[in-house]
């Protein structure tokens, strides 16, 4: 269906209408080499599956053999090295996410701790990583679209940052493409949530968080944290929970850098209105000496035809 890009089967737990023994298969077939290529998606956290003595926290089928569940660390060592590509969908899968909290029991981790973060696929190409807690769905599409394209030979190389995000997608900060930048450069910041002024001093991360969700907005172009409200807390990136919380505590950098702009903000916000209120006001040559005041002939009402239709 889509010009340039080859046939595709998506293999799903979620979508697929199997399931159970009957979804498996696919699977297997890839870990045995029977399906190439394919590209390996990955959602969720990966956990430690070595660091107890006993039982497994993650499991994705059933090993015919022994009756027991395959932990889903299992097939990322069967799968990843086959794979033409690997990509990792959300903050769990790409950093660890909630799950890999300090002091958490499954010393959760992102697929590039797990793997690597050097490692390479049969293709050639480094994990792909699409974080977001959740990922935002056009993010996900497009980054797959773009790994379909490269394929077929259409596109070069996946473009991808330190943390292996694509920058065509990650480069700019929640900040610059918040609908409420310019009242942060006003140093009006909101006191209260409900506010339509900035919300940096209430918590929002914005200014240092890489993503793109306030221009692409969650869904059909709609939404986008802070422009409808919501604080930004860095679901994004690397450093996420721990390095954000408290949430809603408003952040140590926040205090320092509202201070600095709050002088220039309001001289600035000052002299906008005054320039604003001598906008509102039309040009004097539009209205020379009061030609349509109520003295000028060509108001009087003596001059207004009855048949003549406005």
């Amino acid at each position: 269906a889509l010009p340039g890009v080859p046939k595709l089967r998506l293999h799903n737990p979620v979508f697929a209408g199997e399931n159970g023994d009957e979804f498996m298969p696919r699977y297997e077939d890839a870990a045995a080499g029977r399906l190439d290529p394919f590209v390996l998606v990955i959602e969720g956290s990966i956990p430690h599956e070595t660091n107890k003595s006993d039982g497994y926290w993650a499991g994705f089928g059933i090993d015919r053999n022994t009756g027991q569940p395959l932990t889903t660390c299992s097939w990322i060592d069967r799968l990843a090295p086959r794979a033409w590509a690997v990509g990792a969908a959300g903050t769990c899968a790409t950093h660890g996410g909630i799950h890999a909290m300090g002091r958490n029991p499954t010393d959760c981790m992102g697929l590039p701790d797990y793997l690597g973060w050097s490692w390479r696929s049969t293709g050639d190409i480094p994990i792909v990583c699409v974080p977001g807690c959740p990922v935002q769905p056009d993010n996900m599409t497009q980054t797959l679209l773009y790994l379909l394209r490269q394929a077929s030979g259409t596109a070069p190389m996946i473009p991808l940052d330190d943390a292996l995000r694509p920058t065509f997608l990650f480069g700019p900060t929640v900040h610059e493409g918040c609908d409420r930048g310019g009242f942060y450069e006003q140093a009006d910041f909101a006191a209260a949530h409900g506010s339509t002024k900035c919300i940096v001093k209430l918590g929002c991360w914005g200014p240092v968080v890489i993503c793109n969700v306030p221009k692409r907005g969650w869904m059909n172009g709609i939404g986008g944290c802070p422009n409808v409200g919501g604080l930004c807390i860095g679901c994004t990136m690397p450093g996420f929970p721990d390095k954000f919380m408290c949430f809603m505590d408003e952040p140590p950098g926040a205090r320092m850098s509202t201070s600095a702009v709050l002088m220039y903000g309001r001289t600035v916000r000052a002299l906008r209105a005054f320039t604003k209120a001598s906008l509102e006001k039309e040009p004097p040559w539009r209205n020379p000496a009061g030609a349509m005041s109520a003295e000028s002939p060509a108001a009087t009402q003596s001059d207004v035809k009855p048949d003549t239709t406005v």
